[in-house]
């Protein structure tokens, strides 16, 4: 456990939009076996419950989807105490009736990424000289229920009904899908595509951690529109219409989640029987 812990019990991934207002934030450096987290975390009070807001792509954004570090992420998160994670994220819509401005709160997650670094237990020896034993973790089901009930109690209470449900096909990024990937994406049935919802989900799994996502779609994706395609203005400027009314969401997501002492879902247990042959911080 590292000095900064107990700093926090909730973490939120997310911009700079998700904090920057708050009045009192405490900037928290961190150090972790896997190296550096995406930025500091930033650490404030939201409805009397302790948060640190973690910028997924750094503060500057220049981290683009491939190149974030998402284990030091998450270890980060938990060394200061987080144990309930938030994952917003921008996502293009796969079926014409999930629009801008959809907000979607997955139970499902489809992997199609390439060259992501997706475990913490994979044998390998760290730089301190631990070596974690191979572990293979349950993830059929890879969101938190208990999140997803107080996400979607959340949206409602704000006049934004969620689509409760669905599968989120993540990609590797950076580029948008091309139309033959889209139209294949949604003959799948899933539901939104986007680029960094994984390995977030399975890595704050690994660490029994509760993770959460809440897709927000800025765009139809290229096989769902007739236009010329995606481009990354459409998705910023869909995300700041609605980045403050996400916000006001994410904030009543997290005065309703349970105390830390008080999960009892399948996250918190996600290691029971296992020798992962490493301490959590």
């Amino acid at each position: 456990m590292t000095e900064a812990a107990a700093l926090a019990e909730i973490g939120v991934i997310g911009g700079s939009g998700f904090y920057s207002f708050l009045d009192d934030v405490t900037e928290v450096a961190v150090e972790t076996p896997y190296g550096p987290p995406s930025d500091s975390l930033f650490v404030g009070e939201v409805a009397g419950r302790r948060v640190a807001f973690l910028p997924r792509h750094g503060r500057k954004h220049h981290l683009p989807p491939h190149r974030i570090n998402y284990r030091a992420n998450l270890w980060a998160l938990r060394s200061v105490g987080v144990r309930q994670v938030l994952g917003p994220c921008a996502v293009g819509g796969l079926r014409p009736e999930y629009g801008p401005g959809t907000l979607l709160v997955p139970d499902q997650l489809v992997d199609r990424t390439k060259a992501r670094t997706q475990t913490y237990y994979d044998g390998e020896q760290l730089p301190d000289g631990r070596t974690p034993n191979v572990v293979h973790t349950t993830f059929a089901d890879p969101y938190c229920p208990v999140g997803r009930s107080a996400a979607l109690a959340a949206a409602r209470g704000r006049d934004w009904e969620a689509v409760d449900g669905g599968t989120l096909v993540v990609i590797e990024g950076p580029r948008f899908s091309t139309r033959a990937e889209s139209k294949w994406h949604a003959a799948q049935g899933w539901s939104v595509v986007g680029m960094t919802g994984h390995p977030e989900a399975v890595l704050a799994r690994e660490l029994e951690l509760c993770y959460t996502s809440l897709t927000l779609v800025t765009d139809l994706d290229a096989g769902a529109e007739t236009g010329e395609g995606v481009s990354h203005q459409e998705v910023l400027e869909v995300f700041a219409a609605n980045v403050d009314r996400m916000r006001e969401v994410l904030f009543d997501v997290v005065s309703g989640l349970p105390a830390a002492g008080e999960r009892d879902c399948l996250c918190a247990g996600a290691l029971q029987g296992w020798d992962t042959g490493i301490e959590l911080p």
